[in-house]
């Protein structure tokens, strides 16, 4: 009977043992569980932070980038040596590298539409470009549309006739053909002489003008100086008058009220003047004579 007690005493014992350490085990995988759980938290926060972080100083640096600079848009007419003309496959020339120039002072990416010459200024009305450079003179009526920065190069209208022409001045264009390229400063001061019997062709391009004049088709051409140097010498025949149509500035336009661009375009000039690079520019394309 004692030895049935014992039996049964030491079998409970042995249960209650178990008993106890299963109920350990289970204690401690929980511990665990709990722990393992709040350090993926830990890790998933710290890298969402790193994440936001990276997010953030992206988003800093890209709004850097737009504060900096952006894309500068140019309007021209690229048949305008050597103000701006193609070569292959780029625009060229005093202007197109002028605009280079502002735009790598403003640190900005420059892109040249080139379109016709009377379609510039609505282009900069409209948004669609933020600056035109064109051999564009500043003239009262143009100040109606656009604003105009500081003058940048000054320049003349010349007469351009044949070697046998008997046109000799300005004032011999009264009552002849002229022919002019559209929307230039040579098609509007050419106008005025309208009302004395002057009747004015007007062509997309400078140099069918300038074609036109060499077939017999006019009698002069007006357009600027440093073109007409370029399409005399390039076409027999014909000569440039020694007197001048009209003197001029030439300034970029910008849109009215763009106060901003405006000022930034003027700072980058005046540097460009100052460090010797627009004297550098204009030497390269116009020789001194």
């Amino acid at each position: 009977m004692k030895k049935k007690v014992l039996a049964i005493t030491m079998a409970a014992l042995m249960a209650a043992s178990l008993t106890a350490c299963g109920g350990g085990a289970k204690e401690t995988t929980a511990a665990d569980t709990t722990a393992a759980t709040a350090e993926e938290k830990t890790e998933d926060t710290t890298a969402a932070g790193s994440k936001d972080e990276t997010s953030a100083e992206a988003a800093e640096t890209e709004a850097a980038k737009e504060a900096a600079g952006g894309k500068l848009v140019m309007a021209t007419n690229a048949e305008f040596p050597p103000y701006e003309f193609h070569d292959g496959d780029s625009i060229v020339g005093i202007d197109a590298e002028i605009a280079k120039a502002i735009a790598d002072e403003l640190g900005m990416e420059l892109e040249i539409e080139d379109i016709a010459f009377d379609s510039i200024i609505p282009e900069i009305v409209s948004g669609k470009a933020d600056m035109g450079l064109a051999g564009m003179t500043v003239t009262e009526d143009r100040m109606q549309s656009v604003d105009f920065s500081d003058t940048y190069a000054k320049a003349s209208q010349k007469i351009i006739v044949t070697e046998d022409s008997e046109i000799a001045s300005p004032d011999d264009l009264k009552g002849v053909i002229v022919g002019v390229q559209l929307g230039t400063t040579g098609d509007i001061y050419v106008s005025d002489l309208e009302a004395d019997g002057t009747t004015v062709e007007r062509y997309n391009k400078g140099f069918e003008a300038v074609q036109a004049l060499s077939q017999g088709k006019i009698d002069a051409v007006v357009i600027d100086g440093e073109p007409a140097k370029t399409f005399v010498a390039e076409t027999a025949g014909l000569k440039i008058l020694e007197e001048s149509f009209t003197d001029e500035e030439y300034a970029i336009a910008v849109k009215k009220g763009n106060t901003e661009l405006l000022e930034k375009i003027n700072g980058a000039l005046k540097t460009l003047k100052d460090n010797g690079t627009l004297d550098e520019i204009v030497a390269k394309y116009i020789k001194a004579e």
